[in-house]
Formats: C-alpha cells, structure tokens, sequence
C-alpha cells in the first residue's frame, strides 16, 4: 500500500490501495501527535497591510498674489491681482548680463520680477518697465513673495526668545533678490 500525502485541513492520512490485483480495505492511519485543543490554536498571522502609496504630487509652478497699492496702468486703470511663476536659474542668470544691472545692482530685482511674473490685471504683457513703475510697497511685496515661493516657505525660521521662552520666526533669506 503506498501513503497518499494529505492536504491542509482535509483531515486525517488515508492509505490508498497498492496498485495491482490484490484489494483489501482502506484503513484510516491516526493523526500524527496529539490533537491542539481550542486554547493551543494559534491564529495565523494577518498579512501585513501593504504600506501606503505616496501619491506623488504635482509640482506647483504658479502662484496668485494680490498688490497691496496695485499697479497704475497709462490710462490710470489700477491692476491687483496677477500671477507669479517659478523662477529658473536663466531667470537669475540673464539679469547680471543686463547693463542696468551691472551699473545699479538694485535694479536686479526689477529684471527678475519682470521676467517671473506672468500676468497683472488685464495687461496685455508685465515687463521690467512695468515693474519700475510699481509703488515702492507694491515692489516689496512682491521680493518678499518671490523669496517665499522660490524657496518654498524655507527661508524663515522658528525660533524662542531667550528672556521670555515666547517662540517667533526669523526671516534667514538675503535682503536682495537672488541672494541667500
């Protein structure tokens, strides 16, 4: 008689008959080892959840922004809202080519915002004239959004005051455009 293997959880081995003309009845073999009572089962382990898939996102390259005074067109419209993109290092780069610059580097600011910024208003086109052109509020403001949305909010740090323990942040960024 030969021994057929079992399988999981159908029950106790079972001799099957020997090929070949002898016949004879089939005997159940006993289970191998004692039988686990209720309190031995052990629970199979539950498959680990698969981890969470990051979705990654999708890289923002333009953000809103409101001017505090806003921009005074030639026919004495007042355009606020426009849209500034991510600036590329060509950005940072052609501007230190340009002679305005190179005699006043404060006018690298101008350049640069008048390259990132992609639409004010209704204006057809923003270019550096119409950046120089900004009130001296409206310009600050927009340097400091630039510094923000170019180094993606990194350029403050929370700090505590040594005398009073009271937490506040601290701007680390340059004081110009393209400086760190």
């Amino acid at each position: 008689m030969r021994r057929t293997a079992a399988r999981a959880g159908a029950g106790p081995v079972v001799e099957a008959p020997a090929p070949g003309p002898v016949a004879g009845p089939v005997v159940e073999a006993p289970a191998p080892g004692p039988v686990a009572g209720p309190e031995q089962t052990a629970a199979p382990a539950p498959a680990p959840a698969p981890a969470p898939v990051s979705v990654p996102q999708q890289l923002r390259t333009e953000f809103p922004f409101e001017l505090p005074r806003g921009y005074v067109d030639g026919s004495g419209t007042v355009h606020r809202d426009g849209v500034m993109r991510l600036a590329t290092a060509r950005d940072e780069l052609i501007p230190l080519r340009d002679v305005r610059v190179q005699e006043n580097p404060a006018y690298l600011s101008v350049v640069l915002l008048g390259r990132v910024i992609t639409s004010l208003g209704t204006l057809a086109m923003v270019h550096d004239g119409v950046v120089e052109n900004m009130f001296a509020s409206d310009l600050a403001f927009l340097q400091d959004f630039y510094r923000q949305v170019n180094a993606e909010g990194h350029t403050r740090a929370a700090v505590e005051c040594p005398h009073c323990s009271e937490p506040f942040e601290v701007e680390l960024g340059g004081s110009r455009l393209g400086e760190s």
